[in-house]
């Protein structure tokens, strides 16, 4: 649009607006006036912050003044009235007071467009899409509703509680190009929204087209619309163009809606394909397969099955069929298609392997055995390599392999940056002894590249080039061209002599937790401490400095700590919210009970969450708009989960939504404005809803990242009571079937698929449901799709899973299924390799006695497997200990090679042999990660020490770090001759040391001498020496700052000896901060007095207040009568035309 023709669009809406102030109010789910307002404001601060110029006044009075606009009978009051209504929210968002002052511009000046213009926009948005949802589907003709259509856009992509308000009826005729709009906002939805879109549409379409509609009799909107048939074919070709990506959130009833010709043309178009961007759920999925079966021949469905894949079974593998189909299987997660890519490989592989094979695996390469990579020439290894690049993941079997193709023998004898390049994702793979030797020259200049290789390799490896690095570079140029893992891998030590002076040295990278606590100390000592630059160095800012900004900068500050929350730990958030708060209060007696909507705006919502619940309740009608908005949209990571402002903020903002009035008649559209803060409702309020809405709101929380520990139980016996079918939007015959009798929905074990896929996450919450769940032929496919949406996978549902996959099922019309199956389990206990590997870490919950079972040609083809499972019993050790001398004979006889295979099965190995083990530095991170006891550390150090001739003196920081926690098995004696220099170097990239309370009694020793007593250690190095600090004794622990214990790691808590934790004062158990106080053990609270219990209960929650009992709101809060603009004027329409036709010229 013309810049002319945007400040034309713009008086339009503004003299809409104007007459709206003397329109009666509308029906609850149409855009207020206040809302338009508020919404303007939003987007106009998008232009602000953006740097657009503010428009100039002459320009604004010049439109306004128009006589075209003095011929449809506007008034010199009006006039002023529309240059009012823009520059009150102008100034709301720039706080000027001269209209005519000029913000800097970053528009290049060859813009033709008129950058003011943005302001302009951002104005009429909202009063275009409050027009367009408050009006009648008659009142527009199709060119007049496309104008403001593509006026309102902004508002579907930054305020999203506007989206929620779609209009109640769009005429046929306007239904395309709202569709249209929509489609080009799809990508920033989210998928919940997008659902919305797709229910909302699909219900125009029925009325439009079909006079009928699906929507539930039970819907609190009342309808003369006739119900539709249940086997009504709704989805012509024209409503699929108009659905397009919202096509992705059909249902498995909606499948049935699609006329036989139109579905396979719609398919073999490669319109599916390219619309179903989204992973499906398997039930969709399955139908789908199911209805396009007959569509044409099996390649030619092959080739555009897009996300079906992940669903499809092959019948007859071919190589035309491998090649069309392991690219489409990219998409798929979870291991359930691990069986289809491998027999595609085979398939591909059964042949001559060229070049052109190879690539043809794409990233299902990984999939080739050790000896299949063995067998590849080293040039098409190079190719492999180049093709997939970082993208995948290799096994330290198949990383040896392809190193030793690549480099030789000459591994150690200089190792080129252009040879490391070309490694990619492998070079995790090589020796520490390639990786020292490395030419500066060769990969600091390329530290993207660099960057991105160093995400895949060791900690040991990334000491070992940092270490020879740093042999011929200085710390100062190192810390300039490094970047990620190699970065955060340099030691405080070395920081320390980079000499960094200025934030410009340290504001685009990023920093460990120690270095930013290291260079936030250094930068606040300079006085150079620039909030809004820190990025990643914000993590390092204790509460003391946050304490330390002036109440006139407090506002500042704490909007530039929020631009990066991936950044702000819960104590930073909530001490720069209580700054904040003491600072507003300091203004004004009950500040939070007065507070003005546009101040409470500027308060940045990762900080309101931390509103004390009191204020929380107190806050006034007046800024419902602002609040709901706010809550609609955050983040609630930043508070801990037992936090009580949670319910405080979700009770509020439902106080909100229902202006004072029964909760019974809110719709699904304003349980939505809730957002995040619907998981903190009660049931108990979830049940006072209308039934479609609890039953919108149910599969809502069902998703929640966090749902309250309190209300588990009673929202699983919630979904119990209520009648839930497959589809919570139109009533079918298929979903009434679906949703049974009350008694039948009590218990998931009757639920179909697609309600398990909705509701599953939610009754799965319960660790005793998986037990019970049926072993259907579809409920693997679910519950695997199901398990990385999970915040917390139980143990039993990871049984129930291995369950399904070790029992032998058949589903009607899978042929290939069953033969799978069979050969998976050949007598329903004995593991297959194809199972071992689809298991992966669950295989621990074989029984010893099927593992016994087990051939030994199995277990020396899944050995790799087997040997990555840290969680053995003794029992199952016992069993692998007999097959692995069966396989490779005495362990005596046992090489390297046999002994990175066996990974965690060495745990079976007796003391006296792990004492002679063959085992090299480099191969030492492998077993790292497994379930020692501590009685094998020293053992384990022992036959390391002898076969790679060490001793405890000769160990530099990279050997110290490839030891990781085998350093625990050395003795008293050992440890104390470490070289103090190497350890202060190392212990960084040491984290999470699971050792013997003796053994870090013993290496805190060192620490005091590498950084002095405990009294004076920074929280850089607290945070550095990680579970080293359980070694304190307890008058160490005392003398520890208290800044510095919301520092200490969280796996160190419970490391703590009770009796040394118990001599920790009030103010330091406070300043453990919410993430740390939920660590400590039952037995450490054990040791606590009452009073320090009580802070440790506060620390836990993140309340500076005493706890208060949660209660329900002792009035209804009612607010204003919002304005609509629906009820407009009769003389306004030939205003409106007439404007139209001006502005457009």
């Amino acid at each position: 649009m013309s810049p002319n023709g945007a400040t034309r669009l713009f008086a339009l809406i503004m003299v809409c607006t104007a007459f709206a102030s003397v329109c009666p109010a509308g029906p609850p789910d149409v855009m207020s006036a206040d809302n338009t307002v508020f919404i303007a404001k939003k987007l106009m601060m998008k232009c602000y912050n953006q740097g657009y110029p503010l428009p100039k006044t002459t320009l604004l009075r010049n439109i306004f003044n128009s006589s075209n606009l003095s011929e449809v009978g506007r008034t010199a009051d009006q006039s002023n009235n529309f240059l009012s209504t823009f520059f009150y929210v102008l100034n709301m968002v720039t706080g000027a007071t001269n209209k005519n002052s000029q913000s800097p511009t970053i528009m290049d000046a060859a813009e033709t467009r008129d950058p003011s213009c943005c302001y302009m926009n951002a104005f009429v948005a909202p009063l275009s899409w409050a027009t367009l949802t408050a009006q009648s589907e008659n009142y527009f003709d199709s060119s007049d509703y496309n104008t403001l259509l593509r006026a309102a856009k902004p508002v579907l992509q930054d305020a999203p509680s506007a989206g929620a308000m779609l209009p109640s009826r769009v005429a046929a005729r306007n239904m395309v190009n709202m569709m249209n709009m929509l489609q080009e906002v799809y990508s920033s939805m989210t998928e919940q929204q997008r659902a919305e879109v797709f229910n909302w549409a699909k219900d125009q379409i029925l009325q439009n087209n079909f006079s009928c509609t699906m929507r539930p009799s039970a819907d609190p909107k009342p309808t003369t619309v006739k119900p539709c048939k249940p086997t009504l074919e709704w989805l012509d070709s024209e409503a699929l163009t108009m659905m397009g990506p919202y096509l992705s959130s059909l249902k498995t009833d909606d499948v049935d809606s699609f006329p036989k010709k139109t579905l396979c043309g719609y398919y073999l178009s490669g319109q599916f394909k390219s619309n179903m961007t989204a992973r499906m759920n398997p039930s969709l999925g399955r139908k789908f397969l199911q209805r396009i079966q007959d569509c044409s021949s099996v390649p030619e469905l092959i080739d555009k099955l897009g996300p079906l894949a992940c669903y499809y079974d092959v019948t007859n593998v071919t190589s035309d069929t491998s090649k069309k189909l392991l690219p489409q299987l990219d998409v798929c997660d979870g291991p359930t298609v691990f069986k289809l890519r491998k027999r595609l490989v085979d398939s591909l592989m059964s042949g001559s392997i060229g070049p052109q094979e190879l690539r043809d695996l794409g990233r299902s390469v990984t999939l080739l055995s050790p000896k299949q990579l063995s067998e590849i020439t080293s040039k098409n290894l190079k190719d492999v390599l180049q093709n997939v690049g970082n993208s995948v993941k290799w096994s330290r079997s198949q990383m040896r392999i392809l190193v030793e193709k690549q480099l030789g023998e000459k591994m150690c004898g200089g190792l080129s940056g252009q040879q490391l390049m070309e490694l990619q994702s492998v070079a995790a793979g090589l020796p520490i002894c390639a990786v020292r030797n490395v030419n500066p020259q060769d990969i600091l200049s390329n530290t993207e590249t660099l960057k991105t290789i160093s995400e895949h390799m060791r900690k040991g490896q990334l000491k070992a080039m940092l270490q020879g690095l740093s042999e011929k570079v200085n710390p100062s140029e190192l810390v300039q061209k490094l970047a990620g893992p190699l970065l955060r891998s340099i030691s405080l030590k070395n920081l320390e002599k980079a000499n960094i002076t200025s934030i410009d040295q340290v504001e685009n990278k990023t920093w460990s937790l120690p270095q930013a606590a290291y260079l936030a100390k250094k930068m606040h000592g300079l006085r150079k401490l620039q909030y809004r630059r820190l990025n990643s160095v914000l993590q390092g800012i204790t509460c003391k400095m946050i304490d330390e900004v002036n109440g006139s900068y407090a506002l500042d500050m704490a909007e530039s700590m929020t631009e990066s929350p991936q950044w702000l730990s819960k104590v930073q958030a909530q001490c720069a919210a209580q700054k904040i708060f003491q600072t507003l209060e300091n203004k004004t007696t009950d500040y939070f009970k007065n507070i003005p909507p546009q101040e409470l705006e500027s308060i940045p919502t990762t900080l309101l969450l931390h509103l004390p619940p009191s204020k929380v309740r107190d806050l006034p009608d007046s800024v419902c708009q602002v609040f709901l908005d706010k809550m609609g949209t955050a983040n609630l990571t930043s508070l801990p989960p037992h936090a009580p402002s949670r319910l405080a903020l979700a009770e509020r903002a439902l106080l909100c939504l229902s202006n004072g009035t029964n909760v019974s008649g809110l719709t699904s559209s304003d349980v939505s404005r809730l957002g995040p803060l619907l998981c903190e409702l009660r049931p108990s309020t979830l049940l006072l809803m209308a039934p479609e809405v609890m039953k919108f709101s149910l599969q809502a929380v069902a998703s929640c990242e966090h749902v309250p520990q309190p209300h588990r139980a009673d929202l699983i016996k919630l979904v119990g009571q209520v009648r839930l079918s497959a589809d919570a939007g139109p009533a079918s015959e298929e979903a009434e079937s679906d949703a049974g009798s009350f008694a039948a929905c009590r218990s998931p074990s009757n639920w179909s698929a697609e309600t398990m896929e909705k509701l599953g996450p939610l009754v799965l919450l319960d660790d005793n449901v998986p037990s019970t769940l049926p072993n259907n032929p579809w409920m693997k496919d679910v519950l695997v799709f199901l398990k990385p949406r999970l915040t917390q996978v139980s143990d039993a549902l990871k049984k129930k899973i291995f369950e399904l996959t070790t029992t032998t099922t058949t589903s009607s019309g899978a042929r290939n299924r069953r033969e799978v199956n069979s050969r998976m389990s050949s007598n329903g206990t004995e593991p297959t390799e194809a199972v071992i590997e689809e298991l992966g870490v669950d295989n621990v919950f074989w029984t010893p006695a099927e593992l016994d079972l087990m051939s030994n040609r199995t277990f020396l083809a899944a050995v790799d497997i087997l040997g990555s499972v840290p969680g053995y019993s003794s029992n199952h050790l016992k069993v692998l200990y007999r097959k692995a001398v069966e396989v490779f004979g005495p362990v005596s006889n046992m090489t390297e090679s046999d002994i990175v295979q066996l990974g965690c099965i060495t745990q079976s190995f007796s003391n006296s042999e792990l004492e002679k083990l063959p085992l090299s530095l480099d191969s030492l991170d492998k077993i790292s990660v497994c379930g020692w006891k501590d009685s094998q550390l020293a053992s384990v150090w022992k036959g390391v020490a002898k076969y790679n001739n060490l001793t405890a003196s000769l160990l530099g920081s990279t050997e110290m770090v490839q030891l990781s926690r085998f350093i625990c098995g050395l003795n008293s004696s050992e440890i104390s001759q470490l070289s103090v220099g190497a350890f202060s170097d190392a212990v960084g990239s040491m984290d999470g040391l699971q050792c013997p309370v003796e053994a870090l009694q013993q290496l805190k020793n060192v620490a005091v001498s590498a950084f002095g007593l405990p009294c004076n250690w920074t929280e850089a190095q607290v945070s550095n020496l990680d579970s080293i600090i359980a070694g304190l004794n307890g008058s160490e622990m005392a003398s520890l700052s208290p800044s510095v214990f919301p520092f200490i790691s969280k796996s160190c808590i419970p490391q703590i000896p009770p009796e040394n934790f118990a001599v920790l004062s009030v103010v330091q158990l406070e300043a453990l901060g919410p993430d740390n106080a939920v660590m400590v053990t039952s037995e450490q609270q054990a040791k606590l007095t009452a009073e320090q219990l009580s802070v440790l209960k506060k620390a836990a929650v993140g309340s500076k207040e005493d706890q208060k009992d949660q209660k329900e709101a002792q009035s209804a809060m009612s607010g204003s009568a919002a304005l609509s603009l629906e009820g407009t004027s009769s003389f306004m329409k030939p205003v409106l035309f007439l404007l139209i036709g001006f502005f457009l010229l």
